[in-house]
């Protein structure tokens, strides 16, 4: 099996990551060493990248606990990027050398959390087929609330019914830069009374990374005259909108001001892309799925698919060196 050249991510590579970031057919805005970085004092980056002689052909984000590697924790996926002429047995080459490196430098176990297939460019998942050679571990299970753009899809009655409650009660959708009102008067207020915890991003965080990629992270609330009641978070790519917040007023006197937001954005401001990722409806690992929240993203047309997280014993390695004729 041929062996590709294997080396840690260095400051000094950073515009050559992110160039390959940019045309890599599984890749989204979230690789870019930017959006990587913005909490980088929360994880030992262990980031790889791999060469074919001088040639970069597949990048590896990811960070190290003690004696584990984790495609990147504070990605909502990760696992191996590489480019679109990189055909299925040179990406079993390419994975090998990845698990061999680890193996070499004494790191026993890599966890890895696949990029779900709405998210790429191109069908890639030869890393999928790469795991199951490796008698990978499924160690988590995630269920992801889709909606297929391009197949009819129809509202529930009571989302049609909270959409004209919302229309007689004069709500309005703005786009906005700033995430504070959001934040501040909904989101933060709400996981707290519900969960006990604190969204994933800071208002600064959230802000900064809006300034770094204005075109892919965007706000949208809803307002009752002057009152703000509701608010979704985006991250835009290429083919997909994912809902990375969604919110509303506690207090709201069930103005219909969600069924109104998601209205608007699925038929009319982003009627053009493919996917509506309405995100997971899981707790515990996946063990559990909250089911009233999984039928309210049903009931827009969304359906099911699985995003899966693997564990991979990297002296397993040897196992890829068997299935190529």
């Amino acid at each position: 099996m041929s062996q590709f050249k294997v080396e840690k991510y260095q400051t000094s590579n950073y515009e050559q990551w992110n160039d390959f970031i940019a045309q890599a057919k599984n890749a989204t805005f979230l690789f870019h060493r930017d959006f990587m970085e913005y909490h980088q004092d929360r994880f030992e980056d262990y980031s790889l990248m791999v060469y074919d002689s001088t040639k970069l052909v597949a990048v590896l984000p990811a960070n190290r606990v003690a004696d584990k590697v984790h495609s990147h924790q504070g990605l909502t996926y990760g696992g191996l990027v590489y480019q679109e002429g990189l055909k299925l047995g040179s990406v079993l080459q390419v994975f090998h050398s990845v698990l061999s490196y680890f193996n070499t430098n004494g790191i026993p176990h890599l966890l890895i959390k696949l990029i779900p297939t709405i998210y790429h460019l191109k069908p890639a998942q030869e890393i999928d087929y790469a795991l199951f050679l490796l008698e990978a571990k499924l160690v988590r299970r995630d269920t992801l609330a889709v909606l297929d753009m391009l197949e009819s899809y129809v509202f529930s009655k009571l989302r049609k019914r909270g959409i004209q409650k919302a229309i007689k009660n004069q709500l309005v959708v703005k786009e906005e830069d700033s995430f504070e009102s959001f934040w501040n008067q909904i989101l933060i207020p709400n996981l707290e009374n519900k969960h006990q915890v604190e969204p994933v991003h800071t208002v600064a965080e959230i802000t900064r990374l809006k300034q770094l990629f204005p075109e892919n992270i965007r706000q949208f609330n809803v307002y009752h005259g002057e009152e703000i009641v509701a608010g979704t978070t985006i991250f835009e790519t290429h083919k997909t909108v994912h809902c990375q917040y969604i919110s509303k007023l506690i207090t709201e006197n069930n103005l219909g001001s969600l069924d109104f937001l998601y209205q608007y954005l699925i038929s009319e401001r982003y009627k053009n892309k493919r996917f509506f990722d309405f995100g997971i409806s899981n707790e515990c690992q996946g063990q559990k799925l909250n089911e009233g929240l999984s039928k309210w993203k049903e009931s827009f047309g969304a359906s099911t698919i699985v995003h899966d997280f693997y564990e991979v014993e990297t002296a397993k390695y040897v196992l890829l060196e068997k299935c190529i004729l």
